[in-house]
């Protein structure tokens, strides 16, 4: 299978939700340019006064450790990519208007990685331990106003202390932030809940609740307008609740229900969204606006049949996703993440699991409107550690502080159908210490949020005897890592049991688990696409056990998920070699050739052209796959009842290798593979067709080494220049090697598999923005990409 082209260009192309009604009255700014950056600690540097002339200017969202070097040496170890790690300083001038003098005025960070310090012109705001968690804080009576009159934020990351994480999780403020500027009396922060109780062909009821501040002086009758919006932009509903009078510093909540005739239902396939404005109003005078996109669906998770979505009944083909996207790292443009998820939606994936912390809330808008279902997950562990210095020493204090916060932040979402308490959590062995803790963060997720299920990545149940103390049947829906007979088995034993497999392997015998048990509601495989850190050794600097590798192209794993998974015909072929292959942790991985770090190979060009037998494995969901060798037919082969793959002993020459995939004897889908020559060019590609100036708008340019009638070579290892012309930048390289030690932030990258790919961001909105790739002895390619202006949120 190759990136399916048309499908991921219309994905960019086309609009999915459309534009919401625009804000009045609050005042939302970026807060993302203008900073700057200090990779050091410094004494004094909260105050407004130092001199930070001699700091680096840079844009958040900024993830300073991605720039490197690698180095073995680094105190995040394998865990962290070999990837540095220590304190930053940022800084942010700005200047506000007299006439805001009298306006409540709130930062909001969407994440600091990680124990970040806040200062307002020398006045501490708060400090927040973990990196994963939003968080907002005042700044009211703390700024000054009129012009010349500055206002300094100083933010402190500290990651000196590691290893802190078993993964790759970055350092900065790498999330966006906002300044929020608003009348007295307005919308309190995360206070909106949107549900749909209630959902028929003909009308769906939508529960609204919201609170109201009062941070002026004065006692104030306050009223609210609550509007609803269809996708297209429509009024649909619209209510004005009673006012109520709020004393000084206090807020007040407003209940209502609206019904939405002929309601427009959210589902994986059609992602729609509503929009909920909230008016606030002190007499006749509006005082804020607020909106909240929604969707209108129905699901639940049942026993004996497992998940069930608007009445439909079907598995949860899931994921489990970190936070980094390769050579970006942990600062992710939207339009990264969209590519990656339209790849794994490809494979036929339905769900991402952000596996072990809460993502972006940028992410879940784009599940929200791509139609993933997202398991949103907190805590990697809770008061006994996997390393030195991580969030097990803040648990105690603030877990259900950030539980709170998160459930509040993301509640809106209809992509989220679970929650999940923890991960491979290690002290599940003490009971009473673990079922207590449990039991605490139920309460907060349930508080805050009754309408969502929430589970927890048990870690080796039948051990810590999670079935038979009680635990496992605290949460709403049973989730197991692995061992997916101990689930079954739990649920046989204990059949009110709704079970949900939250971390699973790749082989088949975890599909068929799936498959061939109704109770077994889903599985969110390990994991969906490769990332930084998880190494056991050096050189390894990455974790290679994503269906896609880390620049979105699919494994041969991914391959026959797919033809499992699909609900579209599917033939994919790739060749068995028997020879003993090395793993990342094998030594002398890092020196071995490509053909010995994996055994199977989606292409025609062994290292060996010389007559030899290869083993052809054909992953189809046809139900008849006929093979033919340069035209010659070798046979074929009806669709075995469990899942294998169909398998050919085939001897080799070189030419063409295609599989035709049947249905009714018609045939419905195929899948060839060519033998490649020598070396001979670039081949340059992109899915986008335009582009938009703005961090979250990025261009992936994939460069692929071919032969002279354009087919790939996979072992080619040509080291790649790419440039841009003035119309844009190149933001990062890379090649998807997990032992390659070459910087992402550079314009050169060595072939790995025979390809790399160059990150672009427009700086223009007009024109075209044009890219090049060289390499000596090869003939170069460009491509280019119309520049337009719009909202880069809106490919």
């Amino acid at each position: 299978m190759r990136r399916h082209l048309p499908l991921l260009a219309l994905l960019f192309a086309a609009q999915i939700a459309a534009a919401p009604p625009k804000l009045e009255k609050r005042a939302i700014i970026s807060f993302d340019p203008g900073w700057r950056f200090l990779q050091s600690d410094a004494a004094g540097a909260e105050q407004p006064a130092f001199d930070d002339a001699a700091w680096r200017a840079v844009d958040v969202p900024h993830d300073w450790s991605i720039a490197g070097p690698f180095d073995p040496q680094n105190t995040t170890g394998g865990a962290g990519g070999f990837l540095p790690a220590g304190i930053g300083w940022y800084r942010k001038q700005f200047t506000l208007p007299e006439s805001d003098s009298a306006k409540s005025v709130f930062i909001d960070f969407d994440g600091v990685m990680a124990n970040s310090d806040v200062w307002i012109n020398g006045f501490h705001l708060g400090h927040r331990p973990y990196g994963y968690v939003s968080f907002e804080y005042e700044l009211t009576g703390h700024l000054h106003f009129g012009s010349g009159r500055a206002n300094v934020l100083a933010v402190r990351a500290d990651n000196l202390l590691q290893p802190a994480s078993r993964w790759y999780a970055g350092a900065g403020i790498y999330r966006h932030v906002r300044l929020l500027v608003l009348d007295p009396v307005h919308v309190a922060h995360w206070s909106t809940f949107i549900s749909t109780p209630g959902i028929d062909p003909g009308s769906a009821l939508v529960h609204v609740q919201t609170s109201v501040a009062n941070q002026s002086q004065t006692a104030s009758p306050v009223g609210i307008q609550i509007t609803l919006f269809d996708p297209s932009g429509t009024q649909v509903a619209d209510t004005t609740l009673p006012s109520q009078t709020i004393q000084p510093a206090q807020t007040a909540e407003f209940t209502t229900e609206l019904r939405v005739n002929k309601p427009s239902i959210w589902d994986i396939s059609h992602p729609v969204l509503y929009t909920a404005r909230i008016r606030t109003r002190a007499g006749r005078r509006t005082t804020d606006d607020e909106l909240t996109p929604f969707g209108i669906r129905e699901f639940h998770f049942d026993a004996a049949t497992g998940f069930w979505l608007n009445g439909r009944n079907f598995k949860l083909k899931g994921v489990c996703l970190h936070g980094d996207a390769g050579a970006l790292g942990v600062a992710v443009p939207l339009s990264a993440w969209q590519w990656r998820l339209a790849a794994l939606r490809e494979l036929g994936v339905n769900a991402i699991r952000t596996a072990h912390n809460p993502p972006a809330p940028e992410f879940l808008d784009l599940c929200d409107r791509m139609g993933f279902l997202v398991m949103d997950e907190m805590f990697d562990c809770w008061t006994v550690g996997k390393n030195p210095y991580d969030y097990h020493l803040y648990f105690a204090e603030w877990s259900k502080i950030d539980t709170r916060d998160t459930v509040r932040r993301d509640r809106n979402h209809p992509s989220i159908i679970l929650y999940s308490a923890g991960n491979e959590i290690h002290d599940t062995p003490k009971q009473q210490l673990a079922k207590a803790i449990l039991s605490g963060l139920l309460d907060v997720f349930h508080t805050n949020d009754p309408t969502r299920p929430v589970t927890q990545a048990l870690f080796r149940p039948n051990v810590s005897h999670d079935y038979e103390d009680g635990l496992a049947d605290m949460l709403d829906v049973i989730g197991q890592n692995y061992r997916e007979n101990e689930i079954l088995a739990a649920h046989a034993a204990k059949p009110s049991r709704k079970i949900v497999g939250t971390e699973n392997g790749h082989d088949r015998k975890v599909w068929l688990a799936l498959r061939d048990n109704p109770p077994y509601a889903g599985q969110f495989i390990w994991s969906g696409i490769d990332y930084l850190g998880e190494s056991r050794r050096w050189p390894v600097i990455g974790n290679s056990s994503g269906l896609l590798d880390r620049d979105g192209f699919p494994r041969p794993d991914a391959l026959e998920h797919q033809a499992w998974w699909s609900d579209r015909p599917v033939v994919n072929m790739v060749r068995r070699t028997a020879a003993a292959y090395v793993t990342p942790t094998d030594p002398g991985y890092e020196t071995a050739p490509v053909d010995r770090r994996q055994s199977a190979f989606a292409d025609w060009t062994p290292a060996d052209l010389s007559p030899h037998e290869e083993t052809v494995e054909v992953y189809s969901n046809c139900a008849e796959v006929e093979l033919f060798l340069n035209a010659r037919s070798l046979g074929s082969k009806s669709l075995p009842e469990d899942a294998s793959p169909r398998v050919w002993q085939v001897p080799f020459e070189t030419g063409t290798l295609r599989a035709v995939g049947k249905n009714g004897g018609a045939a419905v889908a195929q899948n060839e593979l060519q033998t490649a020559g020598k070396p001979a060019k670039i081949l340059l590609t992109t899915i986008r067709e335009r582009l938009t100036p703005g961090w979250d708008d990025v261009a992936c340019i994939t460069a692929a080494i071919v032969d002279q009638n354009g087919i790939h070579l996979p072992r080619a290892t040509n080291l790649i220049r790419f440039s841009t012309n003035s119309a844009g930048k190149i933001v990062a390289v890379d090649n998807a090697g997990n032992a390659s030690h070459e910087p992402f932030q550079t314009s050169e990258r060595s072939a790995y598999g025979g390809r790399a790919i160059a990150i672009v961001r427009a700086t223009s909105d007009a024109g075209r923005l044009v890219i090049s790739a060289s390499a000596e002895g090869l003939a170069g390619s460009e491509v280019s990409i119309e520049l337009q202006k719009g909202n880069p949120n809106e490919f």
